[in-house]
């Protein structure tokens, strides 16, 4: 008994060190995360802050704009317009630190066809997303509403192998979570998860000064303030930081408090929230601060 005891101990030993190995693994794995918006800036007004912090501790993001923006302009349309704000992606990309791609179909345009569910769905899985944040499907536009309705049809379809055969299915679900809104029906946003990004808030600002055409043209033109951009582009990119600017509300300030602690959230200045969908997987907070690494008290 005692050779048969002796004889099993590397054995033992080996499972010991392979399952310290593993849980190690585990515990320090990178996550990959993709921000899914509906035109070519939506994912940096969504998710910058965030995407920029996963970025500086080595984790994966990925934006993706289901149109190509082809209509969001007031003198600029068509190809042309598409071109140019790729473009932008590509130049807001390099500040964040993220990959960003864009799928070809058209601005304003925008229905939840199963064509365009199976574009997202491949999108998630060469991903190998953990984490998928799109917005709530109530919104003002059409494409974010359908956008919305898209990823929320995709969630559970990315884990059955037949549905878009020629990607591998996920062998485990993401966490589908919303971008803030301010919509208050049918229900009002939930920050269930609140990320300080103080630290990054210009990094933010640098994706949105990236994307020209939106926030120095067509969105003041269509805002009716298009006088107030400075021609200058360093009083540009003042003017647009100051415009930005907002205090954190008391959700957001409460939700912070949970995650970081009292005196951590305190000194946060921005921050960036999403709701847990009710779709896809259902973290707890131990799944959500290992998905999250920078949640820390």
């Amino acid at each position: 008994m005692m050779k048969l005891i002796k004889s099993m101990m590397p054995l033992a030993l080996l499972i010991t060190v392979f399952t310290l190995s593993t849980n190690a693994q585990t515990s320090t794995a990178k996550s990959r995360i993709i921000v899914i918006g509906a035109h070519p800036d939506d994912p940096d007004g969504d998710a910058a802050g965030t995407a920029a912090l996963f970025a500086s501790m080595g984790h994966a993001v990925k934006f993706l704009a289901v149109t190509n923006g082809d209509a969001g302009h007031h003198e600029m349309q068509g190809k042309p317009l598409a071109a140019r704000r790729y473009k932008e992606t590509q130049e807001s990309a390099k500040r964040v630190g993220v990959t960003y791609d864009v799928l070809d179909n058209h601005d304003g345009l925008l229905m939840p066809t199963v064509d365009v569910r199976l574009q997202i769905i491949r999108k998630i899985r060469e991903w190998q997303a953990d984490v998928v944040i799109a917005p709530r499907p109530n919104d003002y536009h059409p494409d974010h509403r359908y956008t919305g309705v898209l990823v929320q049809d995709v969630a559970y379809m990315v884990a059955v192998p037949n549905i878009a055969p020629d990607v591998p299915a996920l062998r485990k679900n993401p966490v589908f979570l919303y971008s803030r809104d301010r919509f208050q029906r049918p229900n009002p946003f939930r920050p269930d998860i609140v990320v300080d990004i103080s630290t990054t808030w210009m990094k933010r600002m640098a994706a949105y000064d990236a994307h020209e055409s939106q926030y120095y043209e067509w969105m003041p033109w269509i805002g009716h303030y298009l006088e107030e951009v400075p021609k200058d582009k360093t009083e540009r990119f003042k003017w647009l930081v100051k415009r930005y600017d907002e205090v954190i509300n008391s959700e957001f300030r409460a939700a912070l408090t949970k995650w970081y602690g009292a005196e951590k959230a305190a000194k946060a200045t921005y921050a960036e929230g999403f709701e847990i969908c009710e779709y896809g997987a259902q973290p707890d907070e131990e799944e959500i601060r290992r998905l999250f690494p920078m949640l820390k008290k």
